[in-house]
């Protein structure tokens, strides 16, 4: 379980998240919902412990241990995973190798006398993941997420779930830039990833994903605290009174 307890944090010297109280418990999944500047997205990188947001105030425990005081690598490696709302274009780093790397790292991690995968293995391994997201096997040859379309950084972010399994899943506006049948082809692949022993925290301004995927609570902010909180049995009263 992530526990958020109290949360004040500042960027720039200026209060982006208020005092925030919530969790998210191992298995099931949620919504952080509401407009632009609301505080979600900074929630989640600080969560993920990117340093530009200052935490000012906190408790914030991953199965009872202090998130705070870990580096973000090492949050990472405790099965943190955080796609990016703008995904980065990082020319010189090839595809094939970045997933190799990431692979080996959480195999290690996870146990520590396992021997890292071979290039030649892990061309084998990675063939059906590429079979089931429809990806292009040409794609591993190419610069990381460099000319890639919206829809198809999206479908390499879920193959990364799919090879290193996180246990805590955050996607920053997945449904962005994506049409209606592109939409509905994430959240079935969410679907498919989706686990008692994973959660997926799903930062988004828009409540059609629960027509798609399994939601179990809605968490909404505004300015920076956390205003309403549902469970989502009242997903149409939801609807009807805020969306």
């Amino acid at each position: 379980m992530i526990n958020v307890k109290n949360l004040k944090v500042k960027v720039w010297e200026k209060d982006i998240l208020k005092w925030i109280s919530l969790s998210f418990e191992l298995g099931k999944n949620y919504l952080l919902l509401w407009k632009n500047w609301s505080g979600k997205s900074s929630l989640a990188s600080t969560i993920a412990g990117n340093p530009k947001y200052e935490v000012i105030d906190w408790n914030i425990e991953l199965n009872w241990r202090d998130l705070i005081s870990m580096t973000p690598d090492l949050r990472s490696k405790e099965w943190i995973f955080l796609s990016f709302q703008n995904v980065p274009e990082i020319k010189g780093i090839n595809l094939w190798e970045y997933l190799r790397i990431i692979y080996n790292i959480h195999l290690k991690n996870s146990n520590s006398e396992a021997k890292e995968i071979t290039p030649f293995i892990f061309k084998r391994y990675i063939k059906q993941f590429l079979e089931e997201f429809k990806i292009d096997e040409n794609f591993l040859q190419r610069d990381l997420n460099v000319w890639f379309s919206w829809w198809e950084k999206r479908k390499i972010e879920m193959l990364q779930v799919k090879l290193i399994w996180p246990k805590y899943i955050i996607l920053d506006e997945i449904d962005s830039w994506l049409d209606v049948d592109a939409f509905k082809i994430v959240a079935e692949l969410l679907s498919k990833l989706d686990s008692e022993n994973n959660t997926f925290i799903i930062i988004t301004h828009y409540f059609k994903i629960v027509d798609y995927f399994k939601i179990d609570k809605v968490y909404l902010l505004e300015d920076g605290k956390l205003k309403k909180e549902w469970w989502i049995e009242i997903a149409e009263e939801i609807k009807e009174k805020w969306f």
